[in-house]
């Protein structure tokens, strides 16, 4: 499961006495403090595996300092899917997606976690929408080619996927399997 952390972002408690309190509230102009974020996220990330819990009270803790700050949000629900807690997972990817609208990690994030889900045909296209973003991201291509060749689909794309996987795979799993089922097309 190390693997799902490829990226990350998080969740935040916000409070200010002219606005609402909560997760999201809208920040009073001139409150975000992104470089605090970027620090906490940083520190955090460390964190994710040896020490999940304190992890995700950073995250959230860097997300009070800028809720606009994607990375804090894809790690958050990194810690959210390693938990098995896939509604919080994939809202917290959801907002990173919105954020970091040019970077392919919430989007593999979110449909690892509708693989989890169960929800294999939402995984697929959030595997492409990485690859629209990121044509070249391996990640992606291992996702989609794995939901293709499982479901026994027919996708003009997956011989390619299937070739760059074989060489340039995260894993020397996936560059094996990628090549015995290359030899099958």
């Amino acid at each position: 499961m190390r693997w799902l952390a490829i990226a990350v972002l998080g969740l935040l408690m916000v409070s200010c006495s002219t606005t609402p309190s909560g997760p999201y509230a809208t920040l009073a102009e001139g409150a975000r403090d992104t470089s605090a974020a970027e620090k906490l996220n940083r520190k955090a990330a460390d964190l994710i595996d040896s020490a999940p819990a304190d992890a995700e009270s950073l995250f959230r803790e860097a997300l009070t300092k800028d809720v606009f700050y994607g990375p804090a949000h894809n790690n958050l629900g990194v810690v959210f899917m390693n938990q098995g807690k896939l509604y919080e997972a994939a809202n917290e990817f959801e907002w990173a997606r919105k954020l970091l609208p040019d970077s392919p990690h919430p989007r593999i994030n979110l449909a690892l976690t509708m693989e989890c889900a169960g929800r294999t045909d939402e995984a697929f296209r959030g595997y492409i929408a990485a690859l629209e973003v990121a044509p070249e991201c391996v990640a992606a291509m291992q996702g989609a080619a794995m939901i293709v060749v499982s479901r026994g689909r027919d996708d003009d794309r997956l011989e390619r996927w299937l070739d760059n996987i074989t060489l340039r795979g995260e894993t020397a799993q996936w560059k094996a399997w990628a090549h015995a089922h290359s030899d099958t097309l």
